[in-house]
């Protein structure tokens, strides 16, 4: 008897189970976004397979909390630490490695500014899919970048974003009501002391120097141009910012060379080091430059 009601048991509840509705897996939605080349780019859902061609989308990938899908850096892709435990798939500039960027299976290739519309249709032509995330021009671009890498990637940067904002204000509050600003110079590369490269209007150095509470002495020039001796004496500058103190450059050496001595920045020791990747780089990394530069501008307010 036993036997038969534990058999009318199992039979009920089988049949009850054939009967409830099946439960369906979650699918992704699919995702349709126009990049910054104007091409519609398709989806069928979030990607999990990532490939970074650009330093600057790589440390949005991470800091969007994507970073576990990244499969694929290239050769400057140095921070955070963890991006250099992916593989590297080449340099944008000497060449990718196509073969290792097919064999990485990606099922997302996140291209840069620094990448070539022909690179771009190169990797489409092997039947892979490409994003081209276009350079911001503020820092309020720089946000949507990170809300679009959020979306292709299933993230939420909300909580980023809302930070990022925040850092910004703070800077903003104790910069905005200044009266004055500080001139400076920022050096981009000194290879030749005579006429040394710097950034002009229309950069984001030249933003984040003004938003910091200083005066590009460069700003009256487009893109990136080499200044005169004479030009640099002229503006006589009161900091000169080394973004290329990563290639040897010092105050000394600065202090060395002809006619830079008489300058006011290096009278008072005000020629300083400067990690130029917070500037260069349009990522998260933005805001640490902006706090950075107002820090060394301003430090009395930072105290």
């Amino acid at each position: 008897m036993f036997r038969k009601t534990l058999l009318l048991t199992l039979l009920l509840a089988l049949f009850i189970a054939g009967c409830a509705p099946a439960t369906e897996a979650p699918v992704s939605a699919a995702i349709t976004l126009t990049d910054g080349l104007g091409r519609p780019v398709v989806m069928n859902g979030a990607a999990q397979r990532i490939i970074s061609l650009a330093p600057s989308n790589t440390e949005i990938l991470f800091a969007v909390g994507a970073g576990a899908q990244v499969i694929g850096r290239d050769a400057y892709s140095d921070y955070p630490a963890e991006a250099l435990d992916v593989a590297d798939i080449g340099d944008t500039y000497a060449g990718l490695n196509t073969e290792l960027i097919v064999s990485l299976k990606p099922d997302l290739i996140l291209a840069a500014e620094i990448n070539t519309a022909e690179q771009v249709k190169a990797l489409e032509d092997l039947g892979l899919t490409v994003y081209y995330l276009k350079n911001p021009n503020t820092l309020e671009e720089m946000y949507t970048n990170l809300e679009i890498v959020a979306q292709l990637t299933g993230q939420d940067p909300t909580k980023l974003t809302d930070s990022l904002k925040a850092r910004v204000a703070a800077v903003d509050e104790k910069i905005l009501p200044l009266s004055s600003r500080i001139s400076v110079f920022y050096e981009l590369d000194g290879t030749d002391p005579a006429k040394p490269y710097t950034a002009g209007s229309g950069t984001f150095i030249n933003l984040l120097i003004e938003r910091a509470g200083g005066y590009n002495i460069a700003s009256d020039i487009e893109g990136y141009p080499q200044l005169s001796l004479e030009q640099v004496v002229a503006a006589d500058p009161m900091f000169i910012v080394l973004g290329d103190s990563a290639f040897g450059v010092t105050a000394e050496a600065v202090a060395a060379r002809p006619g830079w001595e008489n300058l006011s920045a290096v009278k008072s020791g005000q020629v300083l080091p400067f990690d130029d990747n917070l500037l260069s780089r349009p990522g998260p990394r933005l805001v640490d430059g902006l706090e950075a530069l107002a820090k060394l501008l301003r430090p009395g307010l930072f105290e």
